[in-house]
């Protein structure tokens, strides 16, 4: 993990021109309790504040725009160009050309980063535990196949919740296990219906099932859990309940 002044910059064999950036929760000019650098427009945090961070981030990949999604925990997959709106309905977006930075919000779920090995073509998608057995990843996978054609895809994945803080329920489990039984070797029963889940781990699975081997990033360690790294990540399940609302950070893809 590259920790820098500016965020988190992903460690991975990605092509000359390809950028990319991990935001996190410092730097930025938002109040307690989204202190400082939170990038969401619908958690509560002023305005103002957020729209400051938004221009910091946007100074950070000059001349790229970043595009700020509307997330759903979808599979959708939306193509990005220069003129594409921010509140957008997708989980997922691909990129063509310089101008444009995929951008994923994120507070836990696991943000998913992809360029293709020409370097023409970068992805991001969002995968919580819903799109990810829904099939975010897959849907990425295929657009980014079907626009920028044959050549190996490298992917990173960046901070999430962990292992050891991730507790679903017994449908999750066996949700993922019914679609791939290999799944649960990725979860671990606590009693009473509930299991840790290792999410980084099974998307790392759906990922190796579509041939894709240069996977780089999150590995399930605890510097990468979103809930337990408090000074560095904003985490949903670690501070909604507490203080109300928490902080969004950005993974963003471009092309210079």
């Amino acid at each position: 993990m590259l920790l820098t002044a500016d965020g988190i910059q992903p460690d991975w064999p990605a092509p000359p021109g390809v950028r990319a950036l991990f935001t996190t929760r410092q730097g930025g000019v938002s109040v307690a309790p989204f202190d400082s650098f939170n990038l969401g427009d619908h958690v509560r945090d002023e305005p103002l504040a957020v729209a400051g961070n938004r221009d910091r981030l946007a100074a950070l990949t000059a001349p790229a725009r970043p595009v700020f999604l509307q997330q759903v925990h979808g599979t959708h997959v939306v193509p990005l160009t220069p003129d594409t709106p921010d509140g957008t309905t997708a989980d997922a977006c691909v990129a063509h050309g310089p101008g444009v930075v995929a951008t994923i919000m994120v507070a836990d779920c696991l943000p998913v980063l992809f360029t293709h090995a020409s370097g023409t073509w970068v992805a991001a998608a969002h995968a919580g535990w819903r799109g990810l057995v829904q099939g975010v990843l897959e849907a990425t996978v295929g657009t980014l196949r079907e626009s920028a054609g044959e050549g190996d895809i490298v992917v990173w994945l960046g901070p999430c919740i962990g292992p050891g803080a991730f507790e679903v329920g017994a449908e999750v489990c066996e949700t993922f296990v019914a679609a791939d039984p290999e799944a649960g070797a990725h979860f671990w029963p606590l009693g009473k219906g509930k299991f840790l889940a290792d999410l980084q781990a099974l998307a790392r699975l759906r990922l190796q099932a579509m041939g894709i081997t240069h996977v780089h990033g999150n590995d399930g360690s605890p510097p990468w859990c979103t809930v337990t790294q408090t000074s560095r990540f904003f985490s949903h399940r670690r501070d909604a309940a507490l203080l109300g609302s928490t902080g969004r950070m950005a993974a963003c893809v471009w092309i210079e």
